[in-house]
């Protein structure tokens, strides 16, 4: 079912679309070194293999999971052989490229620098984090995203054909919705309902072959901080609906529930603070109910919280004050408190004016009474401010 020319490639029309710039080049065999990165199934090794089919140059596949440092120098050997003897050059695909080690990747980098190789590298994981900075720099970079359901009902059709089946327009739309914009997951999908099925293909083996797949979501990894980011951006944004999806997403996934308490304490003062004070109260209860209770029933705890800091007046006042006073004392240093407020506790320290002059709020209508307390160089400094 993979493609071997771009025609019958679908999806990434805005990498691989007509005119676009990478289409131009393999078509016109001059393809520079380039990372492709996104989700799997999402036509990364289709892609170079593509390149594979229509360069005249050498092309050489190795998976990083399965190779070390030695096949890499005995590729890049052959490479310069094969350039001085015939003048043809090398284009290496490199699948899982985050998978080597700082030094694996610094042995390609005179490679890729000299122009000996062209490198393509493939990856799930975002790349400014997993590979060097100096061969990231050489490099075209391409993100390619989930398809689309549209696109991968063009692909189920073509699964549908090759398996010899036709199914109704429920039974694929079921498919597709478990692809995950997943290509070979879809038809991953396809083939195991096929042959669980004996036949025709229903709903219920199309549901049940999607329950084999794994989840998408590394802890430690690119997935982790999106997720993260649009758990609390979704909070922020007063969307409980979408907040509560991420938090599925997080917990399906085996994040640490104290994590996500953590992270909802934290936004309960940045994000709501005093517009709602018992959001804080909120998700510090979240967090003590995840050390009482934990998994699976702690979800419930957690969602009413998120649901609750979602719905929550936001306020980022407390915020920031406490940034804006951190920046003072950076640029100022610890500047000393006025002398009325000072300690007057000890002996002799009203000889040195410490406690003089200070007005008691109690003994004043309201308990208010007005009286400098920041230090005279900040005096009239505003920290916190109301929204």
């Amino acid at each position: 079912m993979r493609p071997h020319e771009l025609d019958e490639f679908e999806g990434q029309a805005d990498v691989v679309g007509e005119g676009s710039a990478l289409r131009r080049a393999i078509a016109e065999d001059r393809v520079v070194s380039m990372i492709f990165f996104g989700p799997p199934g999402t036509g990364k090794t289709t892609l170079a293999r593509i390149v594979a089919h229509a360069t005249r140059a050498w092309f050489e596949e190795l998976s990083a999971v399965q190779v070390g440092i030695s096949e890499v120098r005995r590729v890049l050997s052959e490479a310069e052989q094969r350039l001085g003897q015939s003048g043809q050059k090398t284009i290496l695909f490199l699948d899982e490229i985050h998978r080597f080690n700082k030094a694996q990747q610094d042995a390609l980098l005179p490679a890729v620098e000299s122009g000996l190789i062209t490198l393509i590298g493939a990856t799930t994981e975002n790349p400014y984090f997993e590979v060097n900075s100096a061969l990231l720099s050489r490099c075209q970079l391409f993100e390619l995203n989930p398809l689309s359901r549209e696109e991968l009902t063009r692909i189920a059709r073509r699964g549908e054909a090759a398996l010899g089946l036709t199914l109704t327009d429920e039974v694929r739309d079921a498919m597709v919705a478990s692809g995950g914009g997943d290509a070979r997951n879809t038809l991953n999908i396809l083939e195991a309902a096929a042959a669980a099925s004996g036949g025709e293909v229903t709903v219920e083996h199309i549901r049940d072959a999607a329950r084999k797949r794994p989840l998408l979501y590394d802890k430690s990894g690119d997935h982790h901080y999106d997720v993260t980011s649009a758990f609390i951006k979704s909070m922020r944004g007063s969307d409980a609906d979408a907040a509560i999806y991420y938090l599925a997403v997080m917990i399906a996934g085996g994040e640490d529930p104290k994590f996500i308490a953590r992270r909802m304490i934290v936004f309960a003062s940045e994000d709501v603070g005093n517009a709602d004070p018992r959001a804080l109260e909120v998700a510090v209860a979240a967090a003590r109910a995840v050390e009482f209770v934990g998994l699976p029933e702690a979800r419930i705890n957690l969602s009413q919280a998120a649901a609750y800091l979602s719905r929550a007046p936001k306020s980022n006042a407390s915020y920031r004050a406490i940034s804006k006073a951190l920046a003072d004392v950076k640029e100022m240093g610890a500047l000393r408190p006025p002398k009325p407020i000072r300690d007057a506790s000890y002996k002799g320290a009203r000889e040195l004016g410490h406690g003089v002059g200070y007005r008691y709020p109690h003994d004043y209508p309201g308990g208010v009474v007005e009286q400098q307390y920041l230090p005279d160089e900040l005096a009239g400094t505003r920290y916190y401010e109301d929204d």
